[in-house]
């Protein structure tokens, strides 16, 4: 897996960096759009950026390559699905709340 989804000679790097950091940072992203009744496709933008941050905390922490094409789209995407879900939760959680008596 090393050379495809992460760079450095440790994975144990990339589960930090990008699992968990990135991560999160996703999931916070998501349930903050979705609180604030932003649409879904607000969520790119936030997840680049956030992308982009994980990149270049792999580059000045631990030495990986900066401008990387193929480890940004890897962190991008996995910080993208990690908004996805924060945002699809706390948006069935408003939806609950907001219109609880429409349920049967």
């Amino acid at each position: 897996m090393q050379g495809i989804l992460y760079e450095e000679a440790s994975l144990g790097t990339f589960l930090l960096v990008t699992i968990v950091m990135g991560g999160a940072a996703g999931w916070l992203s998501g349930r903050a759009i979705a609180i604030n009744w932003q649409p879904r496709w607000t969520l790119i933008p936030a997840a680049i950026g956030c992308g982009a941050g994980i990149r270049f905390i792999h580059f000045a922490l631990f030495g990986a390559t900066f401008v990387s094409p193929q480890y940004f789209v890897v962190d991008t995407l996995f910080i993208l699905a990690a908004a996805l879900a924060g945002y699809r939760l706390t948006r069935q959680r408003q939806m609950a709340r907001q219109y609880g008596f429409l349920r049967p």
